[in-house]
């Protein structure tokens, strides 16, 4: 099995800890060189302890299904001989509460819409087929027990 790292990094400074009164914004920085800015969302952790240009877990989160499930996507359409010029996905996912209280990510939906061209277009039932497929390949979305669904555009995102 291949192994994937992220280092999160986070530094009190000066701050008042035992008070409560602390940034949260920390970095996150990927394998590959990648960082980013990481952060409490606003609706969770107020501003200035938090920060609604970083990225916060929820978002990564929903993020990383988006992304697996359009890597697999383009990956079968490839092979299915179908030209995928865009895929554009304004994904959204929803917290929630558990029977004993505790919050967790209910629900994700992703909402691509993908442009095709050439001379071989996919029918509506192939790209639900090319959907469902990639959905049961998703090393994220076999991972998690949130509610994963998928609302296929056929206009592009305004």
């Amino acid at each position: 099995m291949s192994e994937h790292t992220a280092h999160i990094r986070w530094r009190r400074g000066d701050q008042d800890f035992l008070s409560g009164r602390y940034s949260r914004v920390h970095e996150i920085a990927f394998d590959g060189g990648a960082t980013l800015k990481g952060s409490p969302a606003p609706s969770v952790v107020a501003p200035p302890m938090s920060d609604p240009e970083g990225v916060d877990p929820e978002e990564a989160f929903v993020a990383a299904l988006s992304a697996c499930h359009m890597l697999f996507f383009v990956s079968l359409a490839a092979k299915k001989r179908f030209v995928v010029d865009e895929y554009d996905d304004r994904a959204a996912g929803w917290l929630g509460k558990t029977e004993d209280g505790k919050t967790w990510m209910t629900k994700v939906e992703l909402r691509p819409f993908v442009r095709f061209s050439g001379d071989r277009l996919p029918s509506a039932d192939d790209i639900a087929q090319i959907h469902h497929l990639a959905h049961e390949h998703c090393f994220i979305a076999n991972s998690v027990k949130t509610e994963v669904t998928v609302a296929h555009r056929n206009e592009p995102h305004t």
